[in-house]
């Protein structure tokens, strides 16, 4: 599978060709540098890695992508809707396309858990899984998940249904702008702007979000506490979890999402994983990254170290 780079110093510009588009993002560092594949959140892009790369060691390459729907990349095919294991997908064809064998990988948030079912179902490719404000895994409550298949259907439905003029809304930049403040108040102003910068898209009269509006359905793909924890035992790489004290586990779980949460994180640590707290709300990495950087920085070079070590004994 042939890459396409586009030279931005320092920082490259990735194309992934996959059946239906492509795959973007954002490369940094040296060619041959230490793999490590950044994957953000929920409705971001991969801008949301842009503040906290740069405070990173240097001697890492980091590819940051634009998963499917989401930034520059490609929208999947009509009919299709977006569930979780696709991204995971998305993944797979990506680090194929890279060439790479093992490497390192940073999640925020749904990223988060997109990495961490990766690092479970390919053990052998992750050295060390970094997530950022996730718990890897988000459970759904075993008698929910019927209705929630069900609520899933339905909206994709009623979304067929809609005329390309029904589902298309053209702001000037400054109401855009204002719409991404209101609907994720966890954002900084600069860091709404870092996020425009690959959510929006010129068009007649002004600019249009670029992300698909699909990913709002509800997903049809879930997975119980059970099964999320069967999953995690089987993640062979060193794990950092990076929480923020004001982040998602206060702000967006139900009391059922915070309980299997807190057995998600006890259980790291039951397997001597590092769970780490830092003050900030969901994005801290994005808006004080300073906050994050050192913690991950410390853990991918203790890492490596360990990695050099156990090769210098072969």
């Amino acid at each position: 599978m042939r890459l396409q780079h586009f030279v931005l110093c320092p920082v490259s510009e990735l194309s992934v060709p996959v059946p239906w588009g492509e795959i973007r993002g954002k490369v940094w560092g040296p060619d041959h540098g230490r793999p490590v594949l950044c994957v953000h959140g929920w409705a971001d892009n991969c801008g949301s890695f842009n503040t906290l790369i740069p405070l990173l060691p240097k001697e890492y390459k980091y590819v940051a992508v634009d998963l499917a729907g989401h930034g520059w990349s490609s929208h999947r095919p009509p009919g299709v809707s977006y569930q979780f294991p696709s991204y995971v997908m998305d993944v797979l064809r990506v680090v194929d396309a890279l060439q790479w064998s093992k490497f390192s990988i940073i999640g925020h948030s749904m990223g988060g858990n997109v990495a961490g079912l990766f690092s479970a179902l390919y053990p052998e490719m992750i050295d060390a899984l970094v997530l950022l404000d996730s718990s890897g895994f988000l459970p759904t409550d075993e008698k929910e998940i019927p209705q929630v298949m069900r609520q899933g259907f339905d909206e994709m439905l009623e979304f067929e249904k809609k005329t390309e003029e029904d589902k298309k809304r053209v702001y000037t930049y400054e109401k855009a702008f204002e719409r991404l403040m209101v609907a994720n108040p966890s954002l900084s102003e600069q860091s709404v702007h870092i996020l425009l910068e690959r959510g929006l898209v010129q068009v007649e009269g002004g600019v249009e979000f670029c992300r698909d509006f699909r990913i709002n359905l509800k997903s049809i793909s879930r997975i119980t506490l059970e099964q999320s924890l069967e999953m995690q035992s089987r993640i062979k790489a060193s794990v950092l979890v990076v929480l923020a004290n004001n982040g998602f586990e206060k702000i967006f779980l139900e009391p059922f999402q915070k309980k299997v949460v807190q057995a998600l994180i006890q259980a790291f640590m039951d397997r001597n994983h590092l769970v780490v707290t830092v003050s900030g709300n969901h994005h801290v990495h994005l808006n004080n990254p300073e906050v994050v950087a050192p913690v991950v920085s410390d853990f991918l070079r203790t890492k490596q170290k360990q990695t050099d070590k156990q090769t210098s004994k072969l």
